[in-house]
């Protein structure tokens, strides 16, 4: 009998792992590419330098954002891969709607919180520059507008990733972005809208993603339920485990881009608007490492859980391998590009003054210490993270972040500037090792036979 073309426990595990993760790398590369054309069409406004700055400010309020829409996200991938694993569709069914349904409740209220709390959010970054705060606090109220759209296409799509087939999330992703390229320069410079058009552009661009996420899950052909539900009744089950999944992911992730916002914070109250810009830009262009990272961490988590499911531990340590040696070959390519090309690739964005140029080459050299780390990182979350056991890779990354302030203080005090992107590389290296750590112990737990019960969380004797 031939398998299901989705079905990621039978077939070539590279070839499965590939089938599943180009898409999703695909997606991430798209949302990329969106904040890199917002990046790009306000890097030619008049006052680029404060529209760049004052997007990036307001962007860190949407990044913490993405612990609520995590919710969703993982409750999709999880219940999904592990119930088809298990051949229970039903229950992968269920699973699905209920992320669904969590996940446009969560957006609908943190939407309403940055609507409404957008000034006294901004001020909370110690913005010096009146016009910077003024267009961050502008973006962001536009911005809340859209967050019900994206937590609940975050959700849909990481059940079509958890069902094998993460092509369905691509394509509407890619006619999102088509969108927002057309808008963009319309909205920014032909309309004179500035940061603010900018934000409409997006709002724009992630309704129409939403409304073909949804028309996917209900109508298209390779659709990977009979029926979907939005709208309807909870199972409190459900959301039980739902939560219990998810809220070690959601806490990681608070924290992490809580963190992130004191540094910006510290950075932005010593050295102003540049230094701001130089770390928006240049993180935006880092992320073809961790945004592609976390799309092969995603694929990684789709593939073990639909053979944790069907308890085939051969084949989950196979694929741990081959994730874990086609990550660190991509990572190394991204370390290499950052340090020989990075400031080429930071003048496509900012040019003026020039001094920038030199500060976002140093900021990507310096960021490209920590990539191969990431690889270990992705990997190891995506495969604990397939087994629903999402607590060592957030315990990982949080004791690792919590001294990132601290670090980029310390270091700062001796290097400068340059000293807050050391702090970001070095605790960013730390987490990649504690988990690559963590899960090489817990792997020696895994059972060798397939089809024996799953290994309890807690560590082996040293």
């Amino acid at each position: 009998m031939t398998a299901h073309p989705n079905d990621l426990t039978q077939g070539g595990i590279l070839r499965k792992i590939l089938m599943v993760a180009l898409p999703i790398m695909g997606t991430q590369l798209l949302q990329m590419t969106y904040n890199l054309t917002d990046m790009f069409w306000l890097g030619r406004m008049e006052h680029s330098v404060t529209a760049v700055a004052a997007s990036g400010l307001a962007g860190m309020f949407l990044w913490m954002g993405m612990a609520l829409l995590l919710a969703g996200r993982i409750g999709g991938e999880i219940g999904v891969s592990q119930n088809l694993g298990g051949g229970d569709k039903a229950a992968a069914q269920g699973y699905a709607q209920e992320a669904a349904r969590i996940s446009l409740i969560l957006g609908g209220l943190y939407g309403l919180v940055l609507l409404t709390l957008a000034g006294p959010l901004i001020s909370l970054m110690q913005v010096r520059e009146a016009d910077v705060f003024q267009g961050a606090s502008d973006y962001l109220r536009i911005a809340g507008i859209g967050i019900p759209f994206t937590y609940l296409s975050a959700a849909i799509t990481g059940s079509f990733n958890g069902a094998g087939n993460s092509r369905l999330g691509f394509w509407a992703n890619a006619t999102g972005l088509v969108v927002n390229m057309i808008l963009d320069p319309v909205m920014i410079l032909a309309w004179g809208w500035g940061i603010r058009g900018a934000a409409i552009a997006t709002v724009i661009a992630q309704a129409i993603v939403c409304t073909l996420l949804v028309y996917y899950a209900r109508r298209h052909p390779s659709r990977p339920f009979d029926r979907f539900r939005v709208l309807g009744r909870f199972c409190r089950a459900r959301i039980r485990q739902i939560l219990a999944w998810s809220l070690p992911v959601m806490l990681e992730s608070g924290v992490f881009t809580a963190l992130a916002m004191v540094v910006t914070g510290m950075v932005s109250s010593i050295y102003g608007a540049n230094a701001v810009a130089v770390q928006r830009v240049g993180s935006q262009i880092e992320s073809i490492s961790w945004l592609i990272g976390g799309g092969f961490s995603s694929a990684v988590a789709a593939f073990v859980g639909q053979n944790y499911g069907a308890r085939k531990w051969a084949r989950i340590r196979r694929g741990y391998r081959i994730s874990l040696a086609a990550m660190l070959s991509y990572m190394f390519l991204v370390m290499l590009l950052l340090v020989f090309g990075g400031r080429f690739l930071f003048s496509l964005f900012l040019r003026e003054p020039p001094e920038l140029l030199s500060m976002g080459g140093e900021y990507l050299l310096i960021l490209a210490g920590c990539q191969l780390f990431m690889a270990l990182e992705g990997t190891c979350a995506g495969t604990f993270r397939g087994m629903g056991k999402t607590l060592p890779p957030s315990i990982a990354s949080i004791t690792s972040n919590l001294i990132r302030p601290l670090l980029c203080w310390a270091l700062a005090q001796r290097m400068g500037l340059n000293g807050f992107w050391l702090g970001i590389t070095l605790s960013a290296a730390l987490r990649g090792t504690m988990m690559f750590v963590w899960f090489s112990l817990f792997q020696r737990r895994m059972p060798h036979e397939d089809g024996q019960p799953a290994p309890a969380l807690d560590l082996p004797a040293a």
